[in-house]
C-alpha cells in the first residue's frame, strides 16, 4: 500500500491525469476528431451535432477542440464558440488532409497533453491511434453500425480493441462490435441518440406541400433515406414491393420517399413495372429545417432497414406516427423492443405490406401519437443524451488500471 502511494504522489502528468479522472474529475481538456460534419447530411451528422450540444450541456465542461478532416472553414457551424475549437482541414487533394490532420493533431496533444481523445469513426483509427499509443494519452472511438457489425482488417482490429473506451449508439451495435471484434464489454458504453421534442413535434399538414405532392386524401407513408445504391438496406425497394397488397385493402395510399442518390431510377423503375408509379412520390432531398412539416404529411413512417439506431424513427415518434422498422438491427432501441412500433423482417415484402395495413386501419395503441411522442421523449431526450455522454465522459477503464 505505501510504495503504490509513493508511486501516484510522483509528479508524472498521466498517472495525475488518472487520479483526476477517478476522482470524477472531469476538468481536462477533450480533444474530437471527426470526419465530416457540416459539409453533408445524414444520420451520423444530425448524431455528432446532438453530441456537440450535450457536451455543451455538462456540468463542468472544460473546452474542447474539434478536428474536421473533411470540413472546411466555408462551412456554415452554429456551435464554434469558447468551448468548442474546430480545426477545419479539407484538403485537395484528400491526401493531403490527412498529412494536415495528422500534423494539426500532433502539435496539438504534444502541447495540451488533453484528458482523452474522442476519435470520431473507425476510419479514422490508422490517424488517430498511432499518436495516442505513441503519446500514452486514452482514446476513445466513437461506433456507429455497419461500419463496426463485421470484423475489420488486423490493424485497425487492433486498434480498436486497444482503445480506452468505445461509445456504441445501441444495444445491437454493442454487441455486434463486441463479437466480431472480441472486445471488453466493459470498455463499451452507450451513448444513444436524442430527439428534440421542440422541433420534432405533431401538427397540421401544411396544405402547400399536400397540393404539391398531389396527397389531398390519402394515407400516406413516408420514409427519409439516402437512395444510393449502396444503400439498398433502407428498403425502399421492399416497401414500393409491398404497395400493390396494401393498395388492395387502402386503395388511396401513397408512398412518400424523402432523399436522393443514384438508386432512385431503378427504384421508380421497380415501381412502374409493379403498377405502383402513381402512388410513389419521389420528393428527392428536404433540408433538416423542413422535414417536420414533411412528417405531418405521414400517417405511418415505414423503413424496414438495418439501422445502428434509427435517428429518423424518434423524429417521427416525436411527431406521433406510428412506426414499422426491420427487426434485427439497432431500431430495437428507438422502439423500446417494439413496444413503440411494428419491426419485421427486414427484406420480407409480405411482411411489410401486413404491417402496414394493420397501421392504418387498426386501433393497436401504438398508433396513438400523443403516447408514442411521450414515450419517446421520456427515454431519448437531449437531456438523457447529455446524461449518458457525462457518464462515459466520467468513466475511465485506463486510469482505473493505472491506480490499481
Amino acid at each position: 500500500m505505501g510504495s503504490s502511494t509513493n508511486h501516484l504522489s510522483v509528479v508524472d502528468p498521466i498517472n495525475v491525469s488518472a487520479l483526476r479522472e477517478a476522482a470524477g474529475d472531469n476538468s481536462g481538456p477533450v480533444v474530437f476528431v471527426f470526419l465530416e460534419i457540416f459539409s453533408c447530411e445524414g444520420g451520423i451528422q444530425s448524431y455528432v451535432k446532438d453530441i456537440f450540444k450535450a457536451y455543451l450541456e455538462q456540468p463542468t465542461p472544460a473546452p474542447a477542440d474539434v478536428f474536421l478532416l473533411r470540413d472546411g472553414a466555408e462551412v456554415d457551424n452554429p456551435y464554434a464558440c469558447s468551448l468548442l475549437r474546430f480545426h477545419y482541414l479539407a484538403s485537395t487533394p484528400a491526401a493531403w488532409g490527412r498529412v494536415r490532420l495528422v500534423a494539426a493533431l500532433l502539435g496539438h496533444l504534444l502541447r495540451q497533453r488533453p484528458q482523452r481523445v474522442v476519435c470520431g469513426h473507425v476510419l479514422l483509427l490508422p490517424l488517430v491511434a498511432p499518436l495516442c499509443r505513441w503519446l500514452n494519452l486514452p482514446y476513445t472511438v466513437v461506433t456507429y453500425g455497419k461500419e463496426v457489425w463485421e470484423p475489420l482488417p488486423p490493424w485497425p482490429q487492433k486498434a480498436l480493441r486497444q482503445a480506452d473506451q468505445i461509445w456504441a449508439i445501441s444495444r445491437y451495435s454493442r454487441d455486434r462490435a463486441c463479437t466480431a471484434h472480441d472486445l471488453d464489454p466493459a470498455k463499451v458504453h452507450l451513448v444513444p441518440c436524442a430527439v428534440d421534442g421542440d422541433i420534432f413535434c405533431p401538427g397540421p399538414a401544411d396544405p402547400a406541400l399536400v397540393d404539391a405532392y398531389g396527397l389531398a386524401g390519402c394515407p400516406v407513408l413516408m420514409t427519409v433515406a439516402r437512395l444510393w445504391s449502396g444503400d439498398i438496406y433502407k428498403g425502399v425497394d421492399v416497401t414500393i414491393r409491398a404497395l400493390p397488397a396494401i393498395a388492395v385493402a387502402i386503395p388511396t395510399v401513397k408512398y412518400l420517399v424523402i432523399g436522393r442518390g443514384d438508386d432512385q431510377p431503378r427504384l421508380a423503375a421497380l415501381a412502374e413495372a409493379l403498377g405502383v408509379s402513381d402512388r410513389v412520390v419521389f420528393a428527392g432531398f428536404v433540408p433538416t429545417e423542413a422535414l417536420v412539416a414533411h412528417y405531418r404529411l405521414a400517417s405511418a413512417y415505414v423503413m424496414p432497414s438495418q439501422e445502428g439506431f434509427g435517428i429518423v424513427y424518434l423524429e417521427a415518434l416525436a411527431c406521433g406516427l406510428p412506426v414499422l422498422s426491420g427487426d434485427r438491427d439497432g431500431s430495437a432501441d428507438p422502439l423500446q423492443d417494439g413496444r413503440l412500433g411494428w419491426r419485421v423482417p427486414h427484406r420480407d415484402s409480405e411482411a411489410v405490406a401486413a404491417a402496414c395495413i394493420e397501421i392504418l386501419t387498426g386501433h393497436d395503441c401504438r398508433c396513438e401519437g400523443s403516447w408514442l411522442r411521450q414515450e419517446t421523449l421520456a427515454a431519448f431526450s437531449p437531456q438523457a443524451l447529455a446524461n449518458c455522454l457525462h457518464q462515459a465522459l466520467k468513466a475511465n477503464p485506463r486510469a482505473t488500471r493505472l491506480l490499481n
